[in-house]
């Protein structure tokens, strides 16, 4: 029960309750301010001697600046409930009015010629305060002149000027809403973008240059045609002059003679002939087609499987075919980072776990924190709060690296609110990759903001996995056009298998392929074994001509064909490219696998090269053999660890985002490294195919065509109407041995035991070998 009180009369009172108090005080601050208020209009209005006196003891204080600071209360005395809630007003605006006070102080010491300073300011103030007048000008008053005078004395009285200055930009800069994060972002955003008009202008540069180049080409071109055909017209007039018949005349009598006399005259004239033998202009170029078909003969004799004819100068296609896509500000993730940092440290210490955030990254898709644990903070209990970070950063998911390879941290990975793209042309622009390195391909921009490049021939070959929608396609796509951007058509050549026929169809009739778009998976296991064959025949070669390696032999070449009329012809880079794994390996699982095996073992000294994609990384598809051979891979989002660690040998793909969004394990890396890939759109690649097709026409290499496959050809097949072309084999051995059975032929002809089989049934109804009688080996029926 609340204390009571008895009064004289007998009743009783209460003591008011807190919320009552607090009324009271809101009422008693309402006041105060209201006074307040009033006595600072009277002072900023000066009215009467009130207002006068009341001006000048502020001016005492403050000298001539009183009427800023008088506004300054009376603002704070109205809206100091808002001015409060803003972080930095109040110390700005003292950082402002102190160099305000320095400002006027040191041009009132530079007015005044004596010593004592603060003296005469003290004088100068009480005669317009007994005068009730504003007259004299005082400066910063007596609080501006005992900060004057350190200042002053340290810096001199044009120094205090620049202090001051200094002061006031850094008070109004408090007082702006902009912390000075913002502000480094916008310096950087500012040299961002000159570097990007630079860039713009030295490209104009060069392609004025380039354009001068070419005009002044074309002059020479044009002015070289012309004296051709004035050569041309001035022998053409002399052979016709030459064979002119001009009238004869007599001398003495002035008439023309008759035909017959004047054929006896020609003949009796000695005169050289203006042309001795034949036709010279018609005759020399005669000749240079024949040496030139002669040359053309031997070189044709000494290409393997090569056989390029003569093609107009091939242009690579620029840059400028890609249409610029304007990329989304990250501005927003720099504030969301801020607030992150903060709750990690708190979510940590929530858990016991003292660490400290080094530095955060943003990235395109993904911002990077790397936390530094506390000394004996064992890396296993951060990795278990992926789960809790998550929750606590309400993120997507959140991917922990323990810790980062070649530093003492723990980087955290965490979805940022938009994902950005990276375009094709901005990643090709920044790459900056070598013109001589054909396989030096940009992938796609690291975590940092940096672009990471791969060089396929250093690979050499390439896996990549990844769920539907993942980013696979425009991966793929993304490689090719790298590739097409750098390369002629006599320098590297493309495989491409694509059995979901919509993928890579649209590179089509480019010169760069040596057939057309393979779609059946069937013709794709036999035109992987044409790869291989030609791995083989350059081996040979290379054998031949002692070289150990494609490189070398395009080097005896160049060296022969600059020593030799005869030229011969360097042989190409090969990239055979495998949109999707598991549909072959689901056809033709031996013979595709076989293939690859061998192409993986062997072909990088060959120059050829694979990149294999999938959408189903499962040990059935991607059997250790082929990892063991493809040692190079990129992960795409899928949807269980499993088919992570079938990938790369460990988790982490499942955690990824989707649209581009990757881990990229090179073979001389240990650890994966995430990347966002770059975005190509159709209307790009139908920009550059129709580029490179206006180029030079599809010249297709008939020795790669694996030509009409039968359901014979392989295991799971029925067979078809012509018997199995290993039907001949099968009779030999089976008659040889007088032996039968379905493992002996599957043993001795290394096929499956479905061919097997079937052989088996061919021979019996060829009369080769009798019916089978249970368990009893079959009786061979034909003899030697």
């Amino acid at each position: 029960m609340a204390k009571q009180k008895m009064t004289k009369k007998g009743r009783t009172t209460r003591r008011p309750t807190k919320a009552e108090l607090a009324q009271q005080e809101r009422i008693k601050s309402l006041l105060f301010r209201f006074l307040v208020v009033i006595f600072l209009l009277f002072a900023a209005s000066k009215l009467g001697v009130f207002g006068m006196t009341a001006y000048n003891l502020f001016r005492l204080l403050v000298g001539s600046a009183a009427y800023v600071f008088i506004g300054a209360l009376l603002t704070y005395a109205i809206f100091s409930k808002i001015i409060t809630q803003r972080e930095g007003m109040v110390s700005g605006f003292w950082l402002v009015f102190t160099g305000i006070l320095l400002e006027y102080q040191a041009y009132f010491d530079l007015s005044y010629k004596g010593k004592d300073l603060l003296n005469h300011t003290f004088k100068l103030a009480l005669s317009d305060l007994s005068a009730f007048q504003v007259k004299e000008f005082l400066g910063g008053g007596l609080i501006g002149g005992g900060l004057y005078l350190p200042v002053s004395f340290l810096f001199a009285a044009i120094g205090t000027f620049f202090i001051g200055a200094l002061l006031i930009l850094f008070g109004l800069f408090f007082m702006s809403p902009w912390s000075v994060y913002d502000v480094a972002d916008g310096l950087a955003l500012l040299r961002e973008k000159s570097q990007e008009r630079a860039v713009i202008r030295a490209e104009k540069r060069a392609e004025k240059a380039a354009e001068k180049e070419r005009l002044k080409a074309e002059e020479e071109a044009r002015r070289l045609e012309e004296a051709a055909q004035e050569l041309e017209a001035a022998q053409e007039e002399a052979i016709a002059l030459a064979q002119v018949e001009y009238p004869t005349f007599d001398v003495e009598t002035g008439e023309i003679l008759d035909e017959e006399e004047h054929e006896i005259l020609i003949l009796t004239e000695e005169r050289e002939p203006f042309f001795e033998g034949e036709e010279f202009p018609v005759l020399l170029a005669e000749d240079e087609v024949e040496e030139q078909e002669v040359a053309d003969d031997v070189t044709e004799d000494i290409a393997l499987d090569f056989k390029p004819k003569a093609k107009p100068a091939y242009k690579l296609p620029s840059i400028d075919l890609f249409a610029p896509i304007k990329v989304k500000s990250q501005a927003n993730e720099k504030k969301i980072v801020r607030q992150n940092i903060k709750v990690l440290e708190d979510t940590f210490a929530s858990f016991g776990i003292k660490v400290v955030v080094e530095r955060a990254e943003i990235g395109p898709s993904v911002t990077k924190y790397e936390v530094k644990p506390a000394v004996g903070v064992r890396v296993n209990r951060i990795s278990n709060l992926a789960d809790d970070l998550a929750l606590a950063l309400a993120a997507k998911d959140v991917r922990i690296e323990a810790p980062i390879p070649g530093k003492s941290m723990v980087g955290i990975e965490v979805p940022n609110s938009e994902v950005t793209m990276v375009p094709f042309r901005e990643l090709w622009e920044q790459a900056k990759t070598s013109p001589t390195k054909l396989l030096d391909i940009p992938l796609g921009k690291a975590v940092n903001g940096s672009v990471r490049s791969f060089d396929l021939a250093r690979m050499p070959h390439l896996l990549v996995a990844g769920s539907t929608g993942s980013g696979k396609s425009v991966a793929v796509n993304g490689i090719i056009a790298s590739i097409l951007m750098k390369a002629g058509p006599d320098q590297v050549k493309f495989m491409m298998i694509d059995p979901k026929m919509v993928e890579l169809s649209v590179y089509n009739d480019i010169p760069h392929l040596l057939i057309p778009v393979v779609t059946n998976p069937r013709k794709a296991a036999r035109a992987l074994q044409k790869v291989v064959d030609e791995m083989e025949k350059r081996y040979e070669l290379f054998s031949h001509l002692g070289v150990r390696n494609l490189e070398g032999y395009n080097t005896k070449v160049a060296d022969f064909n600059r020593s030799s009329e005869e030229k011969q012809i360097p042989l190409p880079l090969i990239v055979v490219i495998v949109d999707e794994l598991a549909d072959l390996m689901m056809v033709a699982s031996k013979e595709v696998e076989d293939a690859i095996i061998r192409l993986g073992q062997k072909a990088r000294a060959a120059g050829i090269h694979m990149i294999l994609a999938t959408q189903r990384p499962s040990v059935d598809v991607i059997s250790g053999l082929i990892k063991a051979n493809v040692p190079s891979r990129i992960a795409f989002a899928v949807s269980s660890g499993t088919d992570s660690r079938t990938i790369l040998d460990e988790n982490g793909a499942e955690k990824l985002l989707g649209r581009g969004d990757m881990l990229f394990k090179p073979i001389d890396e240990n650890h994966p490294v995430r990347l966002q890939g770059s975005f190509i759109s159709d209307d790009d690649v139908e920009a550059i195919v129709s580029f490179i097709k206006n180029q030079a026409e599809a010249d297709y290499d008939k020795s790669f065509d694996p030509g009409e496959v039968t359901e014979g050809d392989f295991e799971s097949g029925t067979g078809d109407s012509n018997g199995d072309p290993l039907f001949e084999e099968a009779r030999a051995l089976v008659v040889e041995t007088q032996k039968a059975s379905a493992s002996m032929i599957q043993r001795r002809l290394s096929v499956g035991f479905n061919r097997a089989t079937r052989l088996m049934e061919e021979l019996e109804a060829a009369g080769v070998i009798g019916p089978a009688e249970g368990t009893k080996p079959r009786k061979v029926l034909e003899n030697q």
